[in-house]
């Protein structure tokens, strides 16, 4: 779970690992919580898969890889992914 600010109020979100075999989201009071499969996660971690969308609800989800940038930035990246376009 992570959390920010967000019109005077805290939201907190965040992934969960499901055995349901899509994606899922769910929002209470006031905490976001994406649901996802095992196998997509492991997909993400171990494969050059960039991400999984599901459009079968009301909402639109999507779940992407974070790349390093490519321009200099201040914000630590020490856990994203390594950006593939560095290699080109």
């Amino acid at each position: 779970m992570e959390q920010t600010e967000f019109i005077g109020k805290t939201l907190f979100y965040g992934i969960e690992t499901t055995i349901a075999h899509k994606l899922s989201a769910d929002y209470i009071g006031d905490q976001l919580l994406l649901s996802m499969p095992k196998d997509m996660i492991e997909q993400l971690v171990s494969t050059s898969a960039v991400g999984f969308d599901d459009n079968t609800g009301p909402v639109s989800l999507l779940v992407e890889k974070d790349f390093t940038c490519l321009d200099n930035v201040e914000e630590d990246q020490s856990d994203n992914f390594p950006n593939p376009l560095l290699a080109k």
